[in-house]
């Protein structure tokens, strides 16, 4: 592929991905519904289009690159909302640390279960330990155990969107109210896509769920490879 060949691959699918997410997000404030979410309508238009045209996924991802390079300024900028909701976050500390660390090592116990109850292979089930951190931390950390780093990062956008959609019903419907608990419950589970929903919810739930996942994805990579000791043919 020529240089000016691939250039315009790129341009086609940045201003594709950014078209439809802008498209969906008007949408999604006036209805207010989960299966009008931006991410979930971008993400399910362009696996569309991906199986209509044959274009592989690698190839997306390629061209869709410089969107990554956002990535980095769009983290820091969490920093903000942190420091809006510093005096909340600081009151509640000790509980969100256990919480959240709770909430990291009880994913990886689920994996361990459910590898066990299904007879998965060693290669799927650590491919799926770091299934609820955000993928630039998944994916190194399941090649370190064994996994499968590309079928990780396909887990954790299902994971993400899973959590997404489902975790704010399933909060409401157990009773968890607080914006405190509901940020560190979407955040610690479904990594940056639980954060951005977090954030439709408010600033305070936002600012908890940024926490959250950052605190989760350490405490994952951390203590992966323990998890991944128990899961040896």
């Amino acid at each position: 592929m020529s240089a000016r060949v691939a250039w315009v691959a790129s341009a086609a699918a940045v201003a594709g991905t950014l078209g439809v997410y802008a498209l969906a997000r008007p949408l999604y404030l006036r209805t207010k519904s989960v299966l009008a979410l931006p991410v979930l309508v971008a993400a399910t238009v362009i696996g569309a289009t991906l199986l209509a045209t044959g274009v592989e996924v690698a190839t997306y991802v390629e061209a869709c690159r410089p969107l990554s390079l956002l990535l980095g300024p769009a983290t820091v900028a969490l920093a903000i909302p942190l420091h809006r909701e510093r005096a909340r976050l600081r009151r509640h500390a000790r509980t969100l640390l256990l919480a959240i660390g709770l909430g990291a090592l009880s994913a990886m116990a689920s994996v361990v279960a459910l590898a066990r109850l299904l007879a998965l292979s060693p290669s799927l089930a650590r491919s799926l330990v770091p299934k609820s951190v955000t993928t630039p931390i998944a994916m190194p950390i399941a090649a370190r155990i064994g996994g499968v780093p590309e079928i990780a990062a396909a887990l954790v956008v299902v994971t993400g969107t899973l959590g997404m959609v489902a975790g704010p019903w399933l909060l409401t419907r157990v009773g968890v109210r607080t914006a405190i608990a509901r940020g560190a419950a979407l955040g610690t589970a479904a990594h940056g896509i639980g954060t951005a929903r977090a954030f439709d919810e408010g600033r305070a739930e936002g600012a908890t769920a940024s926490v959250a996942m950052v605190l989760a994805g350490v405490i994952t990579a951390l203590a992966a490879p323990l998890f991944a000791r128990w899961l040896s043919p």
